[in-house]
């Protein structure tokens, strides 16, 4: 295998809409092909996305840019975590959200249960801006030895942004944007309900959100420019996120210059 680890489409994880068709064999034949296997986690939420997008947006688009991955490279692709830290979102009908500790736990348990079956490597694909946890799992992981990794990062998303042509910043583009409303688009577009294209709210100072709420800011629940959302885009971001996730795997699994640092 290559060190990008870029293999043929087609060949990768058997899909059955949100949740993995693989059999433990799929995962035995993957893993005879990588000097280290690397299991995928998406990681969304179940929180408000204004009037026109769904509850679980979040983890809708975790499991794209999962399974995008899965399509690219030999991964272990799990199902989603779909509930999570969302409470900044508890003003809004729907929202439901677990504990930071309770998230932690459950993506620790998650790795270890791995570890024991042969996954040496985890890449957290998250879809909520609110786990900030998730940082801290990966850094106290890998300070363990572990091998684990949080995707996408800010200049992952960036390369994306500019690459799909997304005229909203990551600034602006917050919660039910260009970027989230163009993957649904692309990815669940039976999903996206009319609205969208009026909805545009933009809030770029938000320096007291953790006090506030999203609701300090918003009174839609939108903080973006949904209005420019387009399904091409969505395509487009992506892809380019699973090419951005090459180094993520060289590190991982050693192969190429980037593992050979690692």
């Amino acid at each position: 295998m290559s060190g990008s680890g870029i293999r043929p489409a087609g060949s990768g994880a058997v899909q059955h809409g949100l949740v993995p068709g693989d059999t433990t064999e799929d995962v035995r034949k993957r893993g005879a092909d990588v000097s280290r296997q690397v299991a995928v986690l998406p990681v969304g939420s179940f929180e408000q996305h204004g009037p026109f997008l769904p509850l679980a947006t979040d983890t809708l688009v975790a499991c794209a840019v999962a399974r995008e991955i899965a399509e690219t490279y030999p991964v272990h692709l799990l199902p989603p975590v779909t509930i999570s830290c969302s409470h900044e979102h508890a003003a809004w009908p729907g929202t439901v959200s677990i504990s930071s500790v309770t998230l932690h736990a459950v993506v620790r348990d998650i790795a270890e249960s791995l570890r024991r079956s042969g996954v040496e490597a985890l890449v957290l694909v998250n879809g909520h801006g609110g786990n900030y946890v998730l940082g801290n799992v990966v850094q106290e992981s890998s300070a363990r030895g572990e091998r684990m990794a949080l995707f996408p990062a800010a200049e992952d998303w960036e390369t994306a942004r500019e690459r799909a042509g997304v005229r909203t910043s990551l600034l602006t583009d917050m919660h039910a944007g260009e970027i989230e409303t163009s993957i649904l688009l692309h990815t669940h577009p039976e999903l996206v309900r009319p609205g969208h294209e009026t909805a545009d709210f933009v809030a770029d100072d938000r320096r007291h959100l953790l006090s506030l709420g999203m609701s300090g800011y918003t009174d839609s629940g939108v903080i973006g420019r949904p209005s420019l959302g387009d399904a091409e885009k969505g395509k487009v971001l992506l892809g380019s996120l699973a090419e951005s996730f090459g180094t993520y795997f060289s590190l991982l699994t050693g192969e190429g210059a980037e593992g050979e640092r690692a």
